[in-house]
């Protein structure tokens, strides 16, 4: 492995490791409340621990050259995935949690979402490749990402889930940036959306109530605003270093789900605000290091498969912090490799063994399509 692709995994390690800590902290209340031993939750996240690191080895021996053939075939299952929810027979196998439909049951609960997220960044950097300077132009280059976007973004707000709509628009828009596509078209094709976004807003209610909420915390929603409320409560009382581990009071019932879609507030309340600083640094690191694998990859697409990996990677990341702390409003985002919720984890840790195998010394030299030098020259 290149020295980015070492440094890589030992960021990852770090963060792994701060994070199954504070999912214990998070959570073991939360499991005695409802009947199980402290451990539950974390015995859970180590099972799905022990699957991304069995996929991570794999990911990071396979050439990632070969996701490129496998973009569309990723794609068709994630579609599949992503419509068995949302289907009026399906109850058995898609059982609606907290008011949403976004799981499948394959043994486990699999969030199909995560998976589609992971199809998206390899099938748009692929069909970038393939348009090349086509795809500049508005009808032969974007109008086919626009048709898979909305496909997609349709099935994931019929959960609902506007946070996955969100992301996978992110992550699309990113990576045809980096490909090249002109500003002027993704400025046009902006400002005729907006409209559209804010009408999808205004039909889901809590999410209209999550944005009142955020422009106006001290308003008169009370169940709009409670978890931002409690969660900025959890920061300010952390102050500098923090209340100390496992002494945090919010995870007491105060916030709703404290060890997933808020466990950043336990972060900031346990360790205070030099927590808060050291996660979003080991974040800052990841990023960096993600985009120098992708500066230097051997192909255009795997610079493009690096450039979409890493970004949704980080910007979930932030994103998440940005919640807990009042900056954005309520998205429902995890903080990756630290909340509860082994799809998103094991996806997480399949998605860093791509990057490290981009980073390999050995497949930029060997890889599926050099020239063997030991293999003898035909006749």
């Amino acid at each position: 492995m290149s020295l980015e692709a070492r440094a890589l995994v030992i960021v990852t390690g770090i963060i792994l490791a701060f994070g199954l800590a504070v999912l214990y902290s998070a959570s073991a209340l939360q499991a005695m409340r409802e009947g199980h031993n402290s451990m539950y939750y974390l015995l859970r996240q180590l099972s799905g621990l022990a699957l991304g690191v069995v996929l991570f080895a794999i990911a990071a021996k396979v050439d990632a050259e070969r996701w490129r053939g496998w973009a569309w075939p990723l794609l068709g299952l994630a579609i599949l995935l992503l419509l068995i929810p949302v289907l009026p027979f399906t109850h058995a196998i898609a059982p609606r949690l907290n008011g949403s439909r976004r799981w499948v049951n394959v043994g486990f609960l699999f969030q199909s979402s995560e998976f589609a997220k992971l199809a998206v960044i390899a099938w748009t950097a692929m069909l970038i490749v393939k348009k090349g300077d086509s795809l500049r132009r508005l009808t032969k280059g974007l109008l086919p990402f626009l048709l898979v976007l909305f496909v997609l973004n349709l099935l994931v707000i019929l959960e609902p889930d506007l946070s996955m709509a969100m992301t996978f628009t992110l992550i699309m828009g990113i990576m045809l940036f980096a490909g090249g596509v002109r500003i002027g078209h993704v400025i046009f094709l902006g400002i005729v959306a907006i409209p559209l976004l804010w009408r999808e807003v205004e039909r889901v209610q809590y999410a209209l109530l999550r944005m009142t909420a955020f422009f106006n915390p001290g308003n008169d929603l009370p169940a709009a605003g409670y978890q931002l409320k409690q969660s900025l409560i959890a920061v300010g009382s952390g102050g500098l270093f923090g209340v100390g581990f496992g002494q945090g009071r919010q995870q007491l019932g105060f916030v709703p789900f404290p060890y997933n879609d808020f466990i950043g507030s336990n972060i900031g309340e346990e360790w205070g605000f030099l927590g808060i600083v050291g996660i979003t640094l080991l974040f800052v690191a990841y990023g960096w290091l993600g985009f120098r694998i992708a500066k230097q990859a051997r192909t255009t697409f795997q610079q493009l498969l690096a450039i979409g990996l890493t970004f949704m990677t980080v910007s979930t990341a932030f994103l998440h912090l940005g919640v807990v702390i009042g900056l954005l409003p309520t998205t429902g985002l995890t903080l990756p490799f630290v909340s509860f919720g082994r799809t998103n984890l094991v996806m997480s840790i399949l998605m860093t063994g791509i990057l490290v195998n981009i980073a390999s010394t050995r497949e930029r030299v060997v890889g599926a399509h050099a020239t063997n030098p030991l293999e003898r020259a035909p006749a």
